[in-house]
């Protein structure tokens, strides 16, 4: 029997001997390599905390100890060892086990995330409630180099500090090296100041020096300063320091005994700690350890090579949006590209070569992000914003404020608009349309095709205001991209089709569906009228208006959410024009956090597919 086959909760994690845990790390990264190898998944960010996780279980007792993982993506391990071993095969599929923390799922897992910068915010809070309550809990929250970019993590620090809540952050270096790793010196320095005696020494020595008459407290402050400029000029702690938590570190990551003795020397403090250590993304797998940033969130790939499964030759939206920007931006050096730590995910990579004064990563600080564009554009430039549909959520008040209000002419290239797949509900980009729409000066548009994508990105930046167009995961139609791309009219769709007995008004990938219903119909003699409407914002008014009066059976179809999106617009468009007599169905995700799962299957679950139209239509008209 392996290992990890006795271990079936965090209690069973500590009867384990200290000498038997260098397998059971190696047994983890097996069992982690072999099913995402199936699933997909974050592979280099849970190979790279494996220790870390064992040694976090092995000395604190969750679930009444809070551990809270930033972004969430590095918790596999974690999972499994917390009752989940048996389900870690259904990892990220429809009905299993999500890829992230999810509080639904397991009461050991303290906090649902998914986005990053969240974990500080979250355990200072948890921490506050459990002093409420008067619970003897340890808070423990794990964040990456990465998430450090986040200003959410810092305003979590700054208020932890300033109020000195009992928890601990450890942060995982595993990428950005915040600081040189000073080696054994570090390591001996942390493993000192952390023991339990000499923290006890030293507050009594602080007692001692204060109640001294008249020089005491001059005698501790020199004291403290002496002991704070020494541990600063050996280790990376000054700005941890500065937010008045305890600085451990930097220690290496993977040495078990090591960690589990300053973990437990750490969890006697009683003030906010911060523990500085560093692991290497994508460890013990030759591939992943070779290529971390590919590996980070991967489909299927072969365990041997690495080489990634797959059959479909297509390129992506993501690809055909990367190469036509390097294209405009060939022609016009006012284009530049701005993205949120996501130069790979968003297409971006050649840009940054070929232009590397006109892109900029601003890490994960999408806020920032945003205002930096609007900066850019105010001085006369094009900047185009490059981000996930799930992460601009976190820009709302940017986008409104800074971009908006005054009408410069950014544009926002939504990658992942719609349902995205396994990443689940933190990650799909169900709420673009309705939250983008509403906002003054805002156009607002979703492709049906990757040519018509080409044609959106050169609309927006030729357009002198605010524009966003927003696209799907994965590949598209395959269809040839125009040579010479020309701009769209702005608010104008596109009639694909003529019917006389429905009307279906369908917006970016939808379209696909929309056409494919219309063939359906046509077999069951109903004939529909298809119309591309391209824009959301603004709608084409007069095509939509005399199509109505002429068509009263309307069909919306979206991949968002229906409040407040498309087919809402659409109904307030006839309201105001005073189109009373019809009948609409709209389809799109009512309501709902959409669950984790296969895209194709979550669309036709939740009615926003081909079927679901010719359904929809037969209830119409009968």
């Amino acid at each position: 029997m392996s290992i990890l086959d006795r271990i079936n909760s965090p209690g069973d994690l500590k009867k384990i001997p200290r000498k038997e845990l260098p397998k059971l790390a190696r047994e983890i990264r097996e069992l982690i390599v072999d099913v995402v190898s199936k699933t997909g998944g974050h592979l280099s960010s849970n190979l790279g905390v494996v220790e870390l996780t064992i040694a976090l279980h092995y000395v604190f007792d969750v679930p009444n100890d809070k551990i809270i993982w930033d972004v969430g993506h590095q918790a596999y391990t974690h999972k499994l060892l917390t009752g989940r071993k048996d389900r870690f095969h259904t990892l990220r599929q429809h009905g299993g086990i999500s890829g992230f923390p999810r509080i639904s799922e397991s009461p050991c897992d303290a906090f649902t995330t998914g986005h990053s910068g969240t974990s500080i915010s979250a355990a200072l809070g948890i921490a506050s409630a459990k002093r409420l309550n008067k619970e003897n809990s340890k808070i423990i929250a794990v964040i990456g180099d990465g998430s450090l970019t986040a200003g959410l993590a810092y305003e979590g620090l700054n208020q932890a500090g300033d109020i000195h809540k009992d928890m601990i952050v450890i942060l995982n270096d595993n990428d950005m090296s915040i600081a040189p790793n000073v080696g054994a010196l570090s390591s001996l320095l942390s493993r000192t100041f952390s023991a339990k005696y000499l923290q006890d020494l030293k507050k009594e020595m602080g007692e001692f020096l204060r109640n001294l008459p008249k020089i005491g407290p001059e005698a501790y402050h020199y004291a403290k300063r002496a002991e704070e400029s020494f541990k600063a000029f050996v280790t990376p702690g000054m700005l941890f320091q500065a937010f008045d938590f305890d600085y451990f570190g930097p220690i290496k990551g993977h040495r078990l005994n090591h960690l589990i003795d300053i973990l437990k020397n750490i969890r006697n403090i009683n003030d906010p700690v911060l523990l500085h250590v560093t692991t290497q993304k994508g460890r013990g797998y030759a591939p992943a350890e070779k290529n971390p940033v590919y590996f980070h969130g991967v489909g299927c790939f072969q365990v041997k090579t690495g080489d990634k499964v797959s059959c479909n030759l297509a390129p992506s939206y993501t690809e055909i949006f990367g190469k036509a920007m390097v294209e405009l931006a060939e022609t016009d050096n006012k284009i530049i590209a701005v993205t949120a730590a996501m130069p790979e995910g968003t297409g971006l990579v050649n840009f940054s070569k070929k232009f590397p004064d006109r892109f900029f990563d601003v890490g994960i600080a999408e806020q920032h992000g945003v205002t930096f564009a609007a900066g850019l554009a105010s001085e006369g430039f094009k900047p185009v914003v490059a981000i996930y549909s799930t992460f601009l959520q976190r820009a709302y008040d940017q986008i409104l404020h800074d971009v908006c209000l005054e009408s410069l002419p950014v544009t926002f290239a939504i990658d992942r608009g719609g349902i995205v797949g396994e990443d689940g509900p933190t990650h799909h980009g169900l709420f673009d349309l309705s939250f983008l729409r509403t906002l003054p000066n805002m156009i607002v548009m979703a492709p049906k095709d990757e040519n018509e994508l080409c044609r959106m990105l050169l609309t927006a930046v030729n357009h002198d205001g605010p524009a966003a167009f927003r696209y799907p995961r994965g590949t598209g139609e395959n269809v040839a991209i125009d040579e010479h791309i020309e701009p769209l009219p702005i608010g104008k769709g596109e009639i694909l089709t003529d019917g006389k007995d429905l009307l279906i008004l369908a917006i970016g990938t939808t379209v696909a569906d929309a056409l494919e219903a219309h063939q359906i119909l046509f077999r069951k003699n109903i004939h529909a009228t298809v119309v591309n409407c391209r824009f959301v914002k603004p709608l084409d008014a007069d095509l939509i208006c005399s199509l109505a009066q002429k068509i009263p059976n309307m069909i919306t179809i979206e991949e968002n959410l229906c409040q407040g999106g498309f087919g809402s617009a659409v109904l307030e468009l006839l309201h105001d024009e005073g189109i009373n007599n019809f009948q609409i169905k709209r389809l799109g995700v009512h309501d709902t956090f959409v669950e984790h799962g296969p895209s194709r299957l979550l669309r036709k679950k939740y009615g926003i597919d081909a079927q679901a139209i010719v359904s929809a239509a037969e209830s119409m008209i009968g």
